[in-house]
């Protein structure tokens, strides 16, 4: 195909218009041209500093040499085979590996899949076949994807599920805890009780799933209290407790799996995002008999589990190691946190600092009002940010949340340069 030796953005957008979608939204009209590491190169050459790392999935940044080293040595080897036709050995090295890190004094397995959507749809498979019911309690503003199934989870309506429904039944959503907004840990649990007197009987639901941070959501973070004693009720009543860390899970929060900074063992974990540093895999890992619960040929996919995929996995657990990223995460959240708190002490505006380990997020408020999002205001930081060259992206229930995925790999130089981006983009707008 021919292309234009000189592309620009807004030519390359234009083509895009004509050619796909409009509901692949985007969130810069941006054309990348080159990564490294925390650094990004557009097509008319402009450098950008990368607060956004794909969305959670570049943890060891834009074209790690070593994961990139693992797919070529993979790719001289063989590319697909489809492993319920012919397995392969960087599978279940993988899935050894995983199993190791995953919390719980118990024997576990893992099954790997393609994307995030793909993994809580098969926990959710695994669950109703282990229990033998079928009601599913997620949380408001909670994120599981875009699967008719993972929509019915997803407590976000604008824009994911709009004009999509209807959706498959007995999915109910319980209320997410926030102390920002006055939502407590007891009022949660008693949104959660509230459900089994009036839409499901507790001994008809399957699974209660969580993100331990919210992503999507807002970055807001499960309190450990929430979590252990929504592991009591889950014993109590026979239900499996499934913890999404799609977006927190490969080491972004400090730990590998963030809920194990609340000392809870879930019964299953769905990840995915940044498994592999740029390449698409997901996985479920939850305990032996429960995985074991789906009848043979009931779970897999054509690519689940690739090998490339595989191999670039490897080597990012490899990298975690030698580079002691779990630290370095947590180093990265402290850094960016007080930063943060210092912008905050001079803008109103920004009426809270949170997160876990590396992933943080201020929420915008209009007069320090949390009764008031400002959604406005995040677009116009995020707008004038990408015009001084940093990388930023919205989220939350009211979209007046702005967030920080850095990859873990970043330098404290190109930390602190992105931080003074942002500090200069509110002196200019807020």
């Amino acid at each position: 195909m021919h292309r234009e030796p000189h592309l620009t953005n807004a030519a390359l957008f234009a083509r895009r218009e004509a050619a796909i979608p409009r509901g692949v939204g985007h969130s810069h009209q941006i054309f990348i041209a080159r990564g490294e590491n925390a650094e990004i190169w557009d097509v008319e050459g402009r450098r950008f500093v990368d607060f956004a790392g794909g969305i959670a999935v570049l943890n060891t940044g834009h074209r790690h040499p070593a994961v990139i080293q693992a797919v070529k040595d993979q790719l001289d080897k063989y590319t697909h085979t489809c492993f319920q036709v012919l397995p392969y050995e960087p599978y279940v090295e993988l899935a050894e590996r995983i199993n190791a890190k995953a919390p719980g004094d118990f024997a576990k397995k893992t099954l790997f899949l393609t994307t995030g959507s793909e993994a809580v749809e098969n926990a959710i498979k695994i669950a109703r076949a282990a229990t033998g019911r079928s009601g599913v309690i997620c949380f408001s503003g909670g994120y599981h994807g875009r699967t008719l199934l993972t929509l019915a989870m997803t407590g976000k309506v604008v824009p994911y599920k709009t004009g999509f429904g209807p959706f498959p039944a007995e999915v109910f959503h319980a209320t997410f805890p926030n102390a920002l907004h006055g939502v407590t840990v007891d009022d949660s649990i008693a949104s959660v009780e509230a459900i089994f007197k009036n839409d499901i009987e507790a001994k008809r639901v399957a699974a209660i799933i969580i993100e331990p941070v919210q992503g999507e959501g807002g970055f807001t973070v499960a309190p450990p209290e929430m979590l252990q004693r929504l592991r009591a009720l889950c014993d109590l009543h026979g239900i499996l407790m499934i913890c999404d860390e799609v977006q927190t899970g490969a080491g972004r929060t400090g730990t590998w799996f963030a809920v194990e900074q609340s000392g809870v063992a879930p019964d299953l974990i769905t990840m995915a995002k940044s498994m592999a540093g740029g390449f698409p895999i997901a996985a479920v890992v939850g305990r032996a008999e429960v995985m074991d619960a789906a009848a043979p040929g009931g779970l897999g996919g054509t690519y689940a589990g690739s090998p490339i995929a595989c191999a670039a996995a490897l080597a990012v657990l490899d990298v975690f190691d030698q580079e002691n990223l779990l630290q370095r995460s947590r180093d990265v959240g402290e850094r960016l946190t007080a930063a943060l708190k210092a912008m905050a002490a001079h803008h109103a505006c920004i009426g809270d600092v949170r997160g876990m380990g590396a992933m943080v997020a201020i929420e915008l408020f209009k007069n320090g009002d949390v009764k008031q999002p400002d959604a406005d205001l995040a677009k116009r930081i995020t707008a004038e940010a990408t015009a001084r060259g940093l990388i930023l992206l919205t989220c939350g229930t009211y979209g007046n949340v702005i967030r920080i995925l850095v990859p873990l790999t970043a330098s404290d130089a190109l930390l602190d340069e992105g931080l003074g981006l942002m500090a200069a983009c509110f002196d200019a707008v807020a």
